[in-house]
């Protein structure tokens, strides 16, 4: 059975948590284990709504929908989650412009993992070569790596760093992003929100875990570290060891 450490803080510049995080190392439905971080964002507390909207949805189908594959679960539960914010936000002014970022992630006991992504937040897995990055960014600045005309140490600075071009509730139609990989004993998986890599670059988070005694330690110095170089986000992670059983008997 895997085990995972969450992590959840406002940050030291924003006056409230709109992230929103969700983490089952047991199995729930068709899951093997899930886990879950959103990112919200709009005006009023509707950044905060959508982000907790969205996950608890997820998670509730993951509970009562057992007739549909992992992949086309997550993909209903995200487009049923988008249609329903559309409508909230129709109907109650405070929720206009309401959304949210997702990715998603379940791990099978043979060590393949799934990941469901939309918008800038991420998942990671470290490697003995290192941190690779799973998801692919839904952002303006993204676009702009892709195209070649800036490189990712200056995306990391852009002025627009924090446009993104895709999120749960943004547009009437949502696009789920699907990626596979195998993950092996030793191996460590990440999700964060952009409040811990807008703070630490990935050299830095490596070096965090493979210098921590435990993932526990790991996911406490992170926060921790992300606060002290100024916070300048809501911060969330949650980091996974798939192979817990094999690793910790």
């Amino acid at each position: 059975m895997p085990i995972s450490f969450s992590r959840t803080d406002r940050g030291r510049r924003r006056p409230k948590n709109q992230d929103y995080l969700f983490a089952s190392d047991r199995q729930i439905g068709v899951f093997p284990d899930l886990y879950l971080i959103a990112d919200g964002m709009g005006g009023h507390e509707s950044g905060e709504f959508a982000s907790e909207y969205t996950i608890e949805r997820v998670a509730g189908e993951a509970q009562k929908d057992t007739s549909r594959s992992m992949e086309d679960l997550l993909e209903h539960s995200l487009r049923l989650a988008n249609a329903e914010l559309r409508e909230l936000a129709a109907a109650r002014n405070l929720l206009l412009g309401m959304g949210t970022t997702v990715v998603a992630a379940t791990v099978s006991r043979s060590g393949e993992l799934l990941v469901a992504s939309v918008g800038d937040s991420r998942l990671y897995v470290l490697r003995s070569t290192g941190l690779e990055q799973i998801t692919h960014d839904h952002s303006l600045v993204q676009e702009m790596v892709d195209a070649g005309t800036i490189t990712p140490e200056e995306a990391r600075v852009h002025p627009e760093r924090n446009v993104i071009t895709r999120a749960v509730g943004a547009e009437d139609r949502l696009e789920v992003d699907f990626r596979r990989t195998a993950v092996h004993s030793g191996e460590v998986i990440l999700l964060c929100t952009d409040g811990l890599t807008g703070m630490l670059k990935d050299e830095e988070i490596t070096a965090i875990i493979q210098g921590s005694t435990d993932l526990e330690l790991a996911a406490d110095t992170l926060l921790r570290e992300a606060n002290f170089r100024g916070g300048r986000d809501n911060i969330s992670l949650i980091l996974v060891d798939p192979w817990s059983e094999v690793t910790h008997d």
